[in-house]
């Protein structure tokens, strides 16, 4: 079985650790914090967790040696992407160049930009969002290394995921099924019926792991297989229907409220520009992924079980609402 370098342990990292852990692999997470000892599974995988610099480039190439797949999970918080995000990307490129460790790149669909309502692989990289400008430089410099033989890369993009392990950040998450549970209301930015891809955090790792895996993934950017899109009232009447719980009683956010609230708060005004994906269709296509990767889309059934098996379980206690967030 193989190495594989996990940097970031949040809700995309630890599922895919988790995931390769579970395959056999050898599994080493880097994060700010570090983590439990080494831990093994009945497949003969293991998971280490040890505390990195990620901007660090002689320390990720030290730990990526002998890896076949160096993975970028890292997900600084939404206002500090300028200044987080580049040193980040160049110590990840940096040691993919000195390993030979394929860079595998866990991204979003913010590079397509506002407009873009119908997302291919192929769809321009034309955002004017701040955010999503970061993102999409992060790939294109990414992406012309590999074809210049520098390293090998590919890049796997989701929409908003929902799952175990969706922190009290995610769109559906605690912050969803909490008061839904409870009888209480919603209160989701933007519209609640639009139409929008939603992905499921094993999806997200499934494709993760085939990337890395598959040789004629490498160059080029992948989607993430998602079930069929549906507007966050749909998604949240599904969990309500599962769970016994009432009718869901949703009552939106404006745009116009987020913007007055950025004023003062940077993180709600980053929030502020990335609403229109909540007031205009949403949607990504994954057919390509689909052929080449060999991964599909879990059905909403069993994603909305499982998730609240999982929530049911305690397995959401440490991520409720104001308990944490994703962090490298």
């Amino acid at each position: 079985m193989a190495r594989h370098v996990v940097v970031g342990k949040g809700p995309i990292g630890s599922t895919l650790a988790q995931q390769l852990a579970d395959a056999g692999h050898e599994v080493l997470v880097l994060s700010r914090s570090g983590g439990p000892a080494v831990r093994t599974t009945p497949a003969g995988g293991s998971i280490e967790h040890r505390a990195a610099d990620a901007t660090d480039p002689a320390a990720l190439t030290r730990a990526a040696q002998g890896a076949a797949a160096l993975h970028n999970c890292v997900n600084p918080p939404y206002h500090r992407w300028t200044t987080d995000w580049p040193p980040v990307a160049s110590a990840l490129l940096a040691a993919a160049e000195a390993t030979g460790a394929v860079l595998v790149v866990a991204g979003n669909l913010y590079g397509y930009g506002r407009g873009t309502h119908f997302m291919r692989e192929e769809s321009p990289l034309a955002t004017t969002e701040t955010k999503g400008a970061v993102r999409a430089a992060m790939w294109v410099e990414a992406e012309r290394r590999h074809h210049a033989g520098a390293l090998r890369a590919t890049e796997v993009r989701g929409s908003d995921y929902l799952g175990p392990g969706a922190q009290a950040h995610a769109h559906v998450g605690p912050r969803m099924l909490e008061p839904l549970l409870a009888g209480k209301p919603l209160y989701p930015i933007g519209s609640a019926d639009t139409t929008h891809s939603w992905t499921y955090l094993p999806d997200f790792a499934r494709a993760l792991v085939a990337a890395a895996e598959t040789e004629a993934a490498w160059g080029r950017p992948w989607h993430v297989p998602s079930p069929e899109p549906l507007t966050y009232r749909e998604v949240a009447t599904r969990f309500a229907t599962a769970a016994g719980a009432p009718a869901p009683r949703v009552r939106t956010v404006p745009l116009a409220v987020v913007r007055a609230v950025g004023l003062v708060n940077p993180m709600m005004r980053e929030v502020h520009a990335m609403g229109y994906q909540f007031v205009e269709p949403f949607v990504l296509d994954a057919t390509a992924s689909e052929r080449v990767l060999g991964v599909t889309a879990t059905p909403w059934s069993r994603i909305v079980d499982e998730t609240l098996a999982a929530w049911r379980a305690g397995a959401g206690d440490a991520l409720r609402p104001g308990t944490g967030r994703a962090v490298a």
